[in-house]
């Protein structure tokens, strides 16, 4: 990590697993082990995260990763912004991952997960275009990006499952956001538990 940014592996386009065998497989997990995720991983998480369609490239939203100590390869525990071009910013030093829990009214699987993708929306940079109905087209963007995290999750063996039961000041104090900033998913993400 150089000046808190971290640069991740380039994405496979080229996956083994087929759209429609995701699709199959793809089911809400809540259960993790506590095995960490490679970088790799990570990277192709958050890549297939902003392969998503924006109403007017307007691109609202904003992902958060939430790891512990090692749970993923060489990375401290902290929050990260993704910053785009694969690469993470370090947010805030430090594992949030059971505040993050608590906010989430206490869901225990979201501090057992090696990692937690937190999804906020800034709302004004889509409502400054469209108006009200602009807070429509982020919502149904959130869905693509939700579905999307779902679906590489299952191709690279891993499982999450969207949790939208939080309470939003929590969550922000957790993750310190501006106050125009909204989280809308929490996706606690790892290897299935039994």
């Amino acid at each position: 990590m150089q000046d808190n940014i971290i640069r991740l592996p380039r994405p496979d386009t080229g996956g083994t697993v087929s759209v429609e065998e995701a699709l199959h497989r793809r089911r809400s997990h809540r259960s993790f082990q506590s095995r960490a995720l490679t970088l790799k991983q990570l990277s192709q998480l958050l890549w297939a995260a902003t392969a998503a369609p924006s109403a007017g490239a307007t691109y609202p939203l904003d992902i958060f990763v939430v790891a512990g100590a090692r749970t993923v390869e060489n990375f401290d525990a902290g929050v990260y912004q993704y910053l785009g071009e694969q690469s993470l910013g370090l947010h805030a030093e430090g594992d949030k991952r059971a505040a993050l829990a608590r906010a989430a009214l206490g869901q225990e699987f979201v501090e057992r997960a090696p990692v937690d993708l937190v999804i906020v929306a800034t709302y004004e940079r889509t409502t400054g275009r469209y108006g009200r109905r602009g807070q429509r087209y982020v919502n149904i963007e959130v869905g693509h990006v939700g579905q999307n995290i779902y679906l590489q999750a299952e191709a690279l063996g891993l499982g999450t499952v969207a949790v939208g039961a939080f309470e939003d000041s929590a969550v922000s104090r957790v993750l310190e956001l501006p106050s125009a900033t909204v989280p809308l998913y929490i996706m606690p993400v790892g290897y299935v538990g039994v």
